[in-house]
């Protein structure tokens, strides 16, 4: 690594948080109390759930979104709007389709008054770095998806930051291209040919998270926090097959399990984590795959989930939430990185159609307390029937709309599967009209 990326902290966050309203005037707090020194000459991942924050943190340190709480600052600067130096990545490609490959690139150093001249041979060098040299004069529509997002890097870099931020960049990819872009960056990162002094970039990939960074941040969610701070002294390149690169996910993975059950209010009477709690839109028909995967040899109701999510082909975040719901609703428990079938998961992948709808409504009603309320007041009612706006402006006193609107989506589904309620999408309406 060249030497001169060593001698400064770039980004020193201190105490940070981030709140944004509810619908019940209250507020959600969704970063707190976070701490990050972002030194010279290291990539750094910001590792965790979706809905940890991690996005949210990376927009403070470009300056699109100030703290509530807490100091943000750049190179001993406090970061009002985005700091000189800094560039970012996004998710999408973000380009614009009427210009060409050069001109998408010359755009930042357009906007910073660089002489035509100059702006050219800046862009051609970052194209030709970039491995896109030969398309300078195609448009976006002509190029793949992993050509798009080079041209994504390629303007960044071609401002020579200091510091490069990325916000998931290859998750848009298939996987064989976003394994060559990776390669290609960590290549170029290692022998010096970055024009930049620092990445920062977040992922919810662990193996992604190894394969690239120095130092790895594990966030926890609701609110977001750096649960752990892992350092990453494999020397690249990095071999996803090497026992030590196994050994650092697997131990990552038990850290991201090794969560405190969520803080949610509980409904008196209704076991479970309260009529508060998020509820992720996992499909009833991924959750009995999952189950009856288990059941079945090789794992005879106990898996490792990287082994897991290697084989069914699942990002982690994806694996997490499926697992997690499994072990809300007491099917399967989470713990040190393993998912273990309970006894209502063994059984319930033995039983015929009929018989697992019943007892999936069972674990319903017992374990997710907004969908025993719902139940509860259908019953209660003579009409049998109740607005759905009854129930979101509940669920908005505790989680923002667009959690509410998952978490209602999530409601019906897993309701009509279980024969628990019918829900009419036109008149937004709960009944009882097709259940016995």
């Amino acid at each position: 690594m060249v030497e001169d990326r060593m001698t400064a902290d770039l980004i020193e966050l201190r105490n940070v948080s981030r709140l944004f309203p509810k619908g019940s005037g209250e507020d959600l707090v969704v970063l707190e109390d976070v701490d990050l020194t972002l030194r010279a000459g290291e990539i750094v991942g910001l590792l965790g759930r979706s809905g940890s924050g991690k996005s949210t943190l990376l927009r403070i340190i470009a300056g699109l979104i100030s703290p509530s709480g807490g100091s943000a600052r750049c190179r001993g600067q406090d970061i009002n709007g985005p700091p000189d130096g800094v560039s970012m990545v996004f998710q999408s490609f973000a380009l614009f389709p009427w210009l060409t490959v050069l001109q998408n690139v010359e755009l930042g150093l357009e906007a910073l008054g660089i002489d035509r001249a100059e702006r050219r041979s800046r862009a051609l060098a970052a194209i030709d770095l970039i491995g896109l040299d030969g398309y300078e004069s195609a448009y976006p529509k002509e190029l793949s998806g992993g050509m798009r997002q080079r041209v994504g890097f390629a303007r960044a870099l071609v401002v020579h930051p200091d510091l490069l931020l990325m916000d998931e960049p290859f998750s848009a990819l298939d996987v064989l291209t976003a394994e060559t872009l990776r390669t290609d960056l960590i290549e170029l990162w290692v022998e010096g040919r970055l024009p930049i002094k620092s990445v920062l970039m977040v992922t919810h990939n662990i193996e992604e998270a190894v394969l690239m960074c120095d130092r790895i941040l594990v966030f926890s969610s609701n609110p977001g926090r750096v649960a752990a701070e892992i350092k990453v002294e494999l020397p690249h390149p990095r071999n996803r097959l090497d026992p030590s690169f196994r050994q650092l996910v697997d131990s990552i993975y038990a850290r991201m399990t090794q969560r405190p059950e969520p803080r949610a209010a509980t409904i008196e009477g209704l076991p479970g984590t309260g009529v508060g709690l998020v509820l992720n839109h996992i499909s009833s028909n991924l959750m009995a795959g999952l189950m009856e995967t288990l059941a079945r040899e090789p794992y005879n109701g106990r898996a490792d989930l990287p082994v897991l999510a290697e084989t069914l082909q699942l990002e982690a975040d994806e694996l997490f939430v499926l697992a997690e719901t499994l072990q809300l609703l007491r099917f399967a428990q989470v713990s040190e990185g393993d998912i273990v079938l309970a006894e209502p998961g063994r059984r319930f992948a033995e039983l015929d159609t009929d018989a697992r709808k019943k007892l999936f409504a069972e674990h319903l009603i017992t374990y997710v307390p907004v969908i025993g309320l719902i139940r509860r007041v259908l019953d209660e009612r003579p009409s049998h029937t109740a607005p759905a706006a009854r129930f979101r402006n509940e669920l908005e006193d505790y989680m923002s709309e667009d959690y509410a609107d998952e978490t209602l989506k999530t409601i019906v589904s897993w309701g009509r599967y279980a024969e628990l309620f019918a829900y009419d999408e036109q008149s937004e309406l709960f009944s009882l009209e097709n259940p016995h």
